[in-house]
C-alpha cells in the first residue's frame, strides 16, 4: 500500500501541474490530500492511521514539510536564501530602467560589421544581463523585442535568430548571481549532511571501523562557492555559443550576415556611448562577483551591493537625456566608493582601537563617504519614486517573485516529506545502488531524469524536489568522490535546458509573447534544438574536466583570510603530492640536509646540538620515507586492476545481503508479534526462509578467495598509510628543531640589547620593593621574553621579582636570583657570540627545507602553495578502495 500511495502522490502532483494549477499549491495540496487519504484508508481498514506508511505516521508528515522549512530558513547560520528577494530587485530594477535595452542596442552596432556580429552581440549581452539581472524572463522579452526585429531585417535565418536569443536568455541560470544557484547551495548543503552520515555507514559496514578518516568526509558547499564554481563554466557555455553562431555564419553567410550600417558612424560620440552603456553594468558586475571572489563581501552583502548599486544605474538612466544633474547620484556614490577605498587602504579601519589622530582621520573619511553612499542611495530612491513610481512597482514586482519562490520552496518542502514518509526515498536510493556501472551509471540517469523533467517543470520544482531526494546518494559514492559545487553546477547546467525544451519551456513562452506573428512557433522550437545540444556538450566537457568547477573556489579559499592551515587533514595528500614534485625537481633540500651534517655545532649548548641533529636526521628520514611513499602508491596501483573488480563485485553482494536482512528483520518482527495459532504466520514463515535462502545463495557467490585478497590489499593500503604517516612526522621533526635553533641565533643582537636594561636593575633589586618596582622589573621581563631562547634569563629574574613585589622583601633572595639571572645571561652570551659562526650553515638548511618539510609547519600557505592545492584538489580523488 506504501507503493500505491507513493505513486498516488505523484499522480496527483503531475495532474495538477498539467492542469495549469499554481505550482505553489500543487506541491503542497498533492502532498496534504495523499498524506489525508493514507491516514483515512489506514484507519477504515487497519484502525490504526499509521498503517500505510513507511515509517511516523500522518502528524508527522504533515508538519515536517513545515518543521524542515523553519529549521533550515529561521537559522542564524543559514540565512542564504536572504540573497533572493536582493538580486531580484537588481535584476527587475536593471530592467526597469532600461539598461539591457541601451546595452543591446550599443552592441549590436559594434558586433555588427562582424560574420554573424549580430547573434555574437545577443549572446555577449545575454552574459552580461545575466551577470547583473539573472531574470530569464525580463531578458529574454528585452532582447526579443530589440534584436529579434533587427535580426529578421538583417536577413538572419529565424531559427537561429529566435534560438540564439531564447538561449542567451537562459545564461542567468548558471552565470551567477543566480537564483538557482543560491536554492541548489541551500539543498546541497543538507544534502551533504546526509551524505556524510551515509558515507560513514558505508565505511563501518565495509572496515568495521566505526570512525571514518575526515579524509574520507563530504564537504557540503554554500552560495559563495557555487558562484564561483559556476562562473567558468557560464564562461564556457558564452564562448561555445559564439564559436557555433560565427561558424554558422562562415558556413551559410546567407544566414547570419554581417551587418554594415553606413550611417553609423565610429567617432568619440559613438565610443562615448559604448562606455555609458557597457562600463556600469561591468562595475556592478565587479562590485557584487569580485566583492564575492575576494572574499569580501559575503552573499547576501553583495546582494545588497547589487542592488544599491541597480538604483544608482536606474538613477541617470530614468530621467530624460539633459535633465538637470543627470548623474548626480552617481558620481557622489563614485565619490563615496573613492573615498572608501583610500581610507581602508590608508587607514586602520578598527573604530574599537582608535587611539590616535590618524586613526581618527581615517574614521571621519570612512564615515564621510558613507553619508555620500547614503545620500546617493536616498536621491536615487527619490528620482525612481517620482518618475512613473518605478520604485514601487519594482518592489512589488520584487515582493510577488519573492513570495513566488519562498512558497514552492514551502510546497516542496511538504511534497518531499509526504515522498519519504511512503518510502520513496529509499526505493530511489535502492533503485540506484542497484544499477551495475557505480556512480556514472546512477550520475547519468539522475542528468537524463533531470533533463526530461526539465521538459515539464520549472527550475526551482527541480531543485527543491529532485535534489533533495538523489544528491545525498551521489554525494555518498566514493567511487567517484565528488564534490558538492560539481554535482550543483552539474545540475544548475542541466536545470537550464529547462527554459528551452518544448512543451513548457519558458523562454519559449517568453520569446513568442514578444516576436512577430511572421515567426512561427515550430521555427522557434527549430531554433533551440542546435542551443539544447550545446548546452549538453558544456554539460560533457565540464562533467569531464571537474577542475572547471572546483578550481576557483578552491583558490578563492585558499588564499582567502580564513584559509584552512596547511596541517589540514583534507590537504595531506595533495601537499605530499606537492613536495614530492618539489624534491623530484629540485635536490636543494637534499643538498641542505647534506650539508647540515658537516656543520660545526660545538658552541651551541648540548639540548641545542641535539634539536638541530635530530631534525637533520629526521630530514634524511623523511627523504627516504617519500621514496617510500611512491613505492607504496606503485604498489597499490599495481595491485588496483585486479582487485577492483573482486570489490565492486562483493560489495553489490554485500549490499543485496544488507537489504534482504533488512527485509527479513522486518518480517521476524511481524511474526514475533502474532499469536501462535494466527493464520499470517504461515505465510510470513515461508517469507523469512525464502529470505534466508535468497541471502545463502549470495553469500555462496562471493568467491573463495575474497578475504585473502582483501586482506592482502589492506596491507597494500595499510602501508602506504604508514609511509605517509612517518614522512609528516618526520618532516616536521626535521623543520622544528632547526627552525628554533636558527631562532635563537638570528635573535644574537636583540639579546646583547638586553644587557643594559638588565645591569640598570640593580639597584632597584638593592634597595626596591613592592608593586610599583616590581612592575619596573615586569617590563625588562618582558622585553627579554621576546628574545628566543631566553626563558632561563626570565625565569629567573622573575623569581627576583615576585619577591621584590612583597612589601619586606628578603633582600638576599632578590639578589642571589637577580645574579642568577646575571650568570645566565652572561653564559648564553658567550655561546651564542660562538656559534654565530654556525649561523650561515644553520640558516642555509632551514631555508633548504622549510618550502617542503616545513610546511606543515606554517600558520598558512604561501601563494605558490596554495595555488598548487588548489590545483590539485579539483580534481576528484576516487577512495572506494579503502571502502
Amino acid at each position: 500500500m506504501e507503493i500505491f500511495f507513493l505513486l498516488l502522490l505523484i499522480v496527483i502532483m503531475a495532474a495538477a501541474l498539467g492542469s495549469g494549477f499554481p505550482v505553489a499549491f500543487a506541491l503542497p495540496g498533492a502532498a496534504i490530500i495523499t498524506i489525508g487519504l493514507a491516514a483515512g484508508t489506514g484507519y477504515l481498514f487497519e484502525g490504526n492511521t499509521d498503517a500505510y506508511f513507511h515509517s511516523g505516521g500522518p502528524q508527522q508528515w504533515l508538519t515536517a514539510g513545515v518543521t524542515n522549512l523553519r529549521g533550515v530558513y529561521w537559522e542564524v547560520e543559514r540565512d542564504t536564501l536572504i540573497a533572493i528577494p536582493l538580486f531580484i530587485f537588481m535584476g527587475i530594477m536593471l530592467q526597469r530602467s532600461k539598461i539591457a535595452e541601451d546595452l543591446l542596442v550599443t552592441m549590436a552596432q559594434l558586433f555588427g560589421p562582424v560574420p554573424g556580429g549580430l547573434g555574437i552581440s545577443v549572446v555577449f549581452v545575454g552574459a552580461l544581463l545575466a551577470a547583473t539581472t539573472g531574470i530569464v524572463g525580463a531578458t529574454v522579452v528585452a532582447m526579443g523585442m530589440i534584436s529579434l526585429p533587427a535580426m529578421l531585417r538583417s536577413n538572419y535565418s529565424t531559427p537561429l535568430a529566435t534560438g540564439t536569443i531564447a538561449a542567451s536568455g537562459t545564461l542567468g541560470q548558471i552565470i551567477p548571481p543566480s537564483i538557482v544557484l543560491i536554492i541548489l547551495a541551500d539543498q546541497l548543503a543538507s544534502a551533504a549532511d546526509q551524505a556524510s552520515t551515509l558515507r560513514k555507514n558505508l565505511y563501518t559496514d565495509a572496515t568495521g571501523d566505526l570512525q571514518m578518516p575526515s579524509t574520507f568526509g563530504v564537504s557540503g558547499t554554500s552560495a559563495g562557492e557555487m558562484f564561483l564554481g559556476a562562473l567558468i563554466p557560464g564562461l564556457v557555455l558564452v564562448g561555445i555559443y559564439m564559436i557555433y553562431i560565427l561558424v554558422y555564419a562562415v558556413i551559410r553567410p546567407k544566414a547570419a550576415p554581417a551587418v554594415h550600417d553606413k550611417s553609423q558612424k565610429w567617432n568619440l560620440a559613438f565610443w562615448g556611448r559604448v562606455s555609458l552603456s557597457l562600463i556600469p553594468p561591468l562595475a556592478l558586475i565587479f562590485l557584487v562577483l569580485g566583492s564575492i571572489i575576494g572574499g569580501i563581501a559575503t552573499v547576501n552583502q553583495a546582494g545588497a551591493i547589487g542592488a544599491a548599486g541597480a538604483l544608482i544605474m536606474a538613477s541617470y538612466r530614468l530621467p530624460p537625456s539633459g535633465s538637470r544633474m543627470l548623474f548626480g547620484p552617481a558620481l557622489v556614490a563614485i565619490a563615496g566608493l573613492v573615498l572608501i577605498a583610500v581610507a581602508l587602504s590608508m587607514f586602520e579601519m578598527n573604530v574599537k582601537a582608535v587611539d590616535s589622530a590618524q586613526d581618527q582621520l581615517g574614521i571621519a573619511i570612512g564615515a564621510l563617504a558613507t553619508i555620500l553612499i547614503v545620500a546617493a542611495l536616498i536621491w536615487s530612491a527619490v528620482r525612481a519614486i517620482r518618475i512613473e513610481f518605478t520604485l514601487q512597482g519594482v518592489m512589488l514586482e520584487t515582493a510577488k517573485t519573492t513570495s513566488l519562490v519562498f512558497i514552492i520552496l514551502l510546497g516542496a518542502a511538504m511534497l518531499t516529506a509526504a515522498f519519504r514518509g511512503f518510502g520513496g526515498e529509499e526505493l530511489v536510493r535502492e533503485f540506484l545502488n542497484s544499477m551495475p556501472g557505480g556512480f556514472w551509471t546512477q550520475f547519468v540517469i539522475v542528468m537524463a531524469v533531470i533533463f526530461v523533467l526539465g521538459f515539464f517543470l520549472d527550475f526551482i520544482e527541480i531543485a527543491v524536489v529532485v535534489v533533495p531526494i538523489v544528491a545525498p546518494i551521489l554525494l555518498a559514492d566514493p567511487g567517484a568522490n565528488v564534490t558538492a559545487v560539481w554535482l550543483g553546477v552539474m545540475i544548475g547546467l542541466n536545470i537550464q535546458t529547462s527554459f528551452l525544451t518544448p512543451p513548457f519551456g519558458f523562454a519559449l513562452f517568453y520569446l513568442r509573447g514578444v516576436a512577430p506573428a511572421v515567426v512561427k512557433t515550430l521555427q522557434i522550437y527549430k531554433g533551440v534544438v542546435p542551443f539544447i545540444l550545446l548546452q549538453l556538450l558544456a554539460l560533457a566537457i565540464v562533467g569531464s574536466y571537474p577542475p572547471l568547477v572546483n578550481y576557483l573556489p578552491n583558490r578563492v579559499s585558499l588564499l582567502g583570510e580564513t584559509a584552512p592551515p596547511p596541517r589540514n587533514p583534507q590537504l595531506q595528500l595533495c601537499l605530499e603530492d606537492y613536495v614530492g614534485q618539489q624534491l623530484a625537481s629540485s635536490t636543494r633540500t637534499a643538498d641542505a640536509v647534506a650539508a647540515a651534517k658537516t656543520l660545526d655545532l660545538s658552541a651551541l649548548p648540548e639540548d641545542m646540538r641535539d634539536d638541530f641533529n635530530e631534525g637533520v636526521e629526521a630530514g634524511e628520514t623523511a627523504l627516504a620515507q617519500m621514496d617510500a611513499i611512491h613505492e607504496a602508491e606503485a604498489a597499490v596501483d599495481a595491485a588496483t586492476p585486479e582487485y577492483r573488480p573482486q570489490l565492486i563485485a562483493v560489495r553489490n553482494l554485500e549490499k543485496q545481503i544488507r537489504r534482504l536482512e533488512e527485509e527479513r528483520d522486518e518480517d521476524q518482527t511481524l511474526l514475533n508479534r502474532l499469536e501462535a495459532d494466527s493464520e499470517s504466520r504461515g505465510p510470513l514463515e515461508a517469507r523469512v526462509a525464502e529470505i534466508d535462502e535468497e541471502i545463502a545463495a549470495l553469500e555462496a557467490q562471493i568467491p573463495d578467495g575474497w578475504e585473502a585478497a582483501h586482506d592482502a590489499f589492506v596491507e597494500l593500503t595499510t602501508a602506504e598509510d604508514a609511509a605517509r604517516n612517518q614522512y609528516r612526522r618526520a618532516a616536521d621533526d626535521a623543520y622544528s628543531g632547526p627552525a628554533e635553533v636558527l631562532a635563537v641565533l638570528e635573535d644574537y643582537d636583540a639579546f646583547v640589547a638586553l644587557e643594559a636594561p638588565l645591569n640598570d636593575l640593580r639597584s632597584l633589586m638593592e634597595t626596591g620593593a613592592g608593586e610599583a618596582d616590581a612592575l619596573k622589573v615586569e617590563e625588562v621581563e618582558d622585553l627579554i621574553g621576546e628574545v628566543e631562547g631566553a626563558g632561563d634569563v626570565k625565569s629567573a629574574l622573575a623569581k627576583a621579582r615576585r619577591e621584590l613585589d612583597e612589601d619586606e622583601p628578603d633582600r638576599e633572595e632578590v639578589l642571589s636570583n637577580y645574579e642568577d639571572a646575571l650568570a645566565e645571561y652572561a653564559a648564553q652570551a658567550q655561546w651564542r657570540a660562538d656559534a654565530q659562526a654556525a649561523l650561515p650553515g644553520v640558516r642555509n638548511y632551514v631555508d633548504g627545507v622549510i618550502g617542503t618539510f616545513g610546511i606543515r609547519s606554517q600558520d598558512r600557505f604561501t601563494r605558490k602553495q596554495a595555488l598548487a592545492m588548489a590545483s590539485c584538489s579539483a580534481n576528484h580523488r576516487d577512495v572506494s578502495l579503502n571502502f
